[in-house]
């Protein structure tokens, strides 16, 4: 009989707690703004370039914290930053159902990135220690869960707006979100925590004598493959993010009703989930550095072709690339990183990456690709094209992304 306390049953229990902390920032992050965009044009009275802004306040907020929440759970524990996160999250989706202009929508997405980086960056840490020779696969669990949520959420939030109405829509989201996020963020725990020993360092995969030992926050700054891999977290961070706004948008601009429309949207969130699990598996056998780069650049074939097709269904195979190539972004750069840097320091030097995707992407993603729209009168070409060379130059960046030689 297993002892329900054993260490697999509270390993199992961890990933399945952080998985299911992040699920609800991640259905609010990558299938809200989809979904509410046009609504907010009309409640506001504005055009796609302040509502692409949306997104930029979201990465606002995980360029500024998430450095910080990587350092504080070193004091202070995963367990309770992520249940700081979950109520931070509840409580933001009562504060947007009474928006009354576009500004507390910003505010609603500020926060919204707060709770998220209170919750990821400890999730993939407790995950990654409770399995160090499976951080690929868990890191994937945990990144689907976050990625997969705005396809599950985003038709359900459209129909909840229609059968419920905005602001009962929003209470109800508010309810479910605290009150799951809360009880699963106390599963979330670290095993040296929970009296299981601390677990042996963790070396890269495939050369263990170049890395002996993890490295600090300022040795992992002074090396080449950091700042390859921030630039790589900038362009393909904006390329992913910039569908989140642009799908839906893209879907009408071709004559499609809103419901066809939001399909491009949930089929990008859909692969954007399961590629996280998927290439997270495989980058365990095939390499992270090939997995990634086969992927953006199959990402970036599909921004090119994409203004030059009309019909629903291709649109919608080339959106589901490009989610399959930024959720491999998200599975794989853990891992990568913690073969490059180590773990011990994993999240704050993780937290220090993700201030490319915090305060670039979303300047140059969504933000910028939502004024050229308005400035272009909704044409396409050009902010898809530059989005897909953003995916080819990060598939050559992270090529070079690799352990640094010891001194």
């Amino acid at each position: 009989m297993v002892n329900p306390m054993s260490p697999n049953r509270r390993g199992v229990s961890a990933v399945a707690g952080s998985s299911i902390a992040i699920f609800w920032p991640g259905a609010f992050i990558f299938g809200f703004p989809g979904v509410m965009g046009p609504l907010w044009q009309e409640m506001f009275h504005v055009g796609r370039g302040p509502i692409g802004n949306t997104l930029f306040f979201v990465l606002a907020a995980v360029g500024i914290f998430m450095f910080f929440v990587g350092h504080w759970q070193e004091k202070f524990g995963t367990r309770r930053m992520i249940t700081i996160g979950a109520i931070i999250c509840g409580l933001d989706i009562i504060m947007i159902a009474y928006a009354s202009k576009i500004s507390v929508v910003y505010l609603w997405a500020f926060l919204m990135g707060l709770s998220s980086c209170f919750i990821y960056i400890p999730a993939l840490t407790t995950v990654q220690r409770w399995y160090p020779r499976r951080r690929g696969l868990v890191s994937g669990i945990v990144n689907m869960a976050f990625g997969l949520s705005g396809a599950i959420m985003a038709p359900v939030f459209a129909h909840m707006l229609a059968s419920m109405g905005y602001v009962f829509m929003n209470f109800t989201l508010a309810t479910i979100a605290l009150v799951v996020g809360v009880t699963a963020a106390q599963f979330a725990e670290l095993p040296e925590k929970a009296g299981l020993g601390r677990p042996a360092p963790v070396v890269a995969q495939k050369a263990p004598a170049e890395l002996p030992r993890s490295l600090t926050v300022a040795e992992s700054i002074r090396t080449r493959s950091f700042w390859l891999l921030w630039l790589t977290w900038a362009l393909m961070g904006a390329a992913g993010i910039a569908m989140v706004t642009l799908s839906t948008a893209f879907g009408l601009s071709r004559g499609f009703a809103m419901k066809s429309a939001v399909l491009i949207l949930t089929v990008f969130n859909v692969t954007n989930g399961l590629s996280r699990i998927t290439t997270g598996y495989l980058s365990d056998i095939m390499g992270r550095n090939t997995t990634m780069s086969v992927a953006f650049f199959a990402a970036g074939c599909s921004y090119f072709a994409l203004p030059y097709l009309n019909g629903l269904g291709a649109s919608a195979v080339l959106g589901a690339v490009i989610g399959f190539a930024f959720g491999t972004l998200f599975a794989v750069s853990a891992p990568l990183a913690v073969d490059c840097f180590g773990l011990e320091h994993f999240g704050s030097i993780f937290g220090l990456v993700f201030t490319a995707y915090g305060f670039v992407s979303g300047a140059i993603g969504p933000s910028l690709g939502g004024y050229i729209l308005d400035l272009s009168r909704g044409n396409f070409v050009m902010v898809f094209t530059y989005l897909g060379v953003f995916c080819v130059l990060s598939g050559f960046f992270i090529r070079f992304v690799s352990p640094p030689r010891p001194e």
